[in-house]
């Protein structure tokens, strides 16, 4: 397919790498001559130095002919006229990334009155997340299928877990729990485990359930389950105002740290509930006097990624609460694997997962669309969704005589309000959800799953 990318940000530059490396013609239009040289010389994609809501180098860049149109720059009002105007020039699917909180209830009104395909805004979005962690607290990640009825949850496996040395299909009937263990990270490596894979103790644990099997999972391994009450957060941006909003209709208690009086101002008006201190969020005093021994909490979500991580390593010395470190930048990820974080929240890779998803779905609308993706486990995962939308290879045939490509487990199918974790004699049918997960990056349709 032919994208057109307006804006070469960390963002706009994942994007070039990921679409380019599933075989789409790219070209990237950016301001900055340092990007966009920068760009063109470390990927197979064209570079365009100039303005995306010039008509002139959205012609240079083949507007007329694209099938997609991204706009990620840093300006929300850019990045829709950059929609406006392609969608004029051209018949691509437009899609803007929206992040201001004032656009947050016109978003609808937006897309349809541009005519743009899809608005992201990664603050929200890594707001829900960080909310649903809170919610579930053992868990370190979660993502969420089949409607939010489905999840995706990792956690940290430790002797008091009690599962060192037991095989993956001893669960069901040792615990009676109904989930299925989906990957598995150990030694700086991955595995897409079978039901005689033996866990170990600091293994890192990636399951499938629904949330009230997973609840009742956590409790017999003795996780905790119980929602958080109040929580601590440092920095006070757009994901912070996103998250207390979510907290306070959950009954949580907020407080937000923030530096800046006349922010704190705006977040005491439209956050009315909310404790807002205005102070310094790395004086080490004052969040211990605020209480960060005893929070349930503690999140950092300041725009320095650095401050993000010293945060959270003293609130981890100072507290039992849950933790949850928002990081910006992409290049430092396999260094912040090997910290104590907690809870690492990336809303730049949200971005790039929901386009990426989008620009696959395209592919093949007339077969198996994907409905969700995921890239986890520091990228080297992908968890997809699937809707079946007419026979194939891959139906009307018991799973126990599929062939499967290797590193690649069939977790979930959902049909209607059923939800099952497939056994052999189960078949994939038409109207099915399907939720894979694989080592392979870049499957497009159901069918890929199926070896030739």
């Amino acid at each position: 397919m032919k994208i057109v990318l307006v804006g070469g940000g960390k963002v706009g530059t994942a994007l070039a790498r990921q679409l380019s490396e599933e075989g789409h013609n790219v070209t990237v239009i950016d301001t900055n001559k340092a990007r966009v040289e920068h760009i063109g010389e470390s990927y197979d994609v064209m570079s365009i130095l100039g303005n995306g809501s010039s008509i002139t180098t959205l012609s240079e860049a083949g507007v007329e002919e694209a099938d997609v149109f991204i706009a990620v720059t840093g300006s929300d009002e850019l990045n829709l006229l950059c929609c406006m105007f392609a969608k004029k020039a051209g018949h691509c699917h437009a899609i803007a990334r929206v992040r201001n909180p004032s656009y947050s209830h016109e978003l609808d009104f937006i897309k349809k009155q541009i005519g743009i395909s899809a608005i992201i805004n990664p603050e929200m979005a890594a707001a829900k997340e960080i909310s649903h962690l809170l919610r579930f607290p053992g868990a370190s990640k979660i993502d969420t299928f089949a409607g939010g009825r489905v999840r995706l949850i990792k956690f940290a496996l430790t002797e008091r877990q009690g599962l060192d040395g037991v095989a993956i299909h001893e669960i069901p009937t040792r615990l009676k729990s109904d989930i299925l263990v989906c990957a598995v990270e150990r030694d700086g490596g991955v595995i897409i485990p079978n039901g005689n894979f033996v866990l170990q103790n600091g293994d890192q644990v990636t399951f499938l359930a629904t949330q009230e099997k997973a609840h009742e999972f956590f409790q017999r391994i003795n996780m905790p389950v119980r929602p958080v009450r109040n929580a601590l957060i440092v920095g006070g941006g757009a994901i912070a105002y996103y998250l207390s909003q979510e907290l306070l209709e959950n009954h949580v208690r907020v407080r937000i740290v923030e530096r800046d009086p006349a922010r704190c101002n705006v977040l005491a008006e439209s956050l009315p509930e909310a404790q807002i201190l205005n102070e310094d969020g790395s004086n080490r005093d004052f969040l211990l006097s605020e209480g960060l021994e005893s929070t349930e909490a503690f999140v950092a979500l300041t725009n320095i990624d650095e401050e993000n991580v010293l945060l959270t390593l003293f609130a981890k010395k100072h507290s039992k609460g849950k933790l949850v470190t928002k990081i910006n930048r992409l290049e430092f990820d396999d260094i912040l694997a090997g910290l104590d974080l907690g809870s690492i929240v990336y809303p730049k890779y949200m971005t790039c997962d929901y386009i990426v998803q989008y620009v696959r779905a395209l592919q093949n609308e007339a077969g198996n669309n994907i409905k969700t993706l995921y890239r986890i486990l520091d990228d080297r995962v992908e968890a997809l969704e699937f809707t079946v939308h007419e026979e194939s290879r891959a139906t009307g045939v018991p799973l126990s005589q599929l062939h499967l490509k290797k590193n690649l487990l069939l977790c979930c199918i959902t049909r209607g309000d059923n939800i099952l974790i497939p056994r052999g004699g189960d078949q994939i049918q038409v109207g099915d959800n399907v939720i894979v997960v694989t080592l392979e990056h870049g499957l497009h349709d159901l069918r890929d799953i199926v070896e030739e």
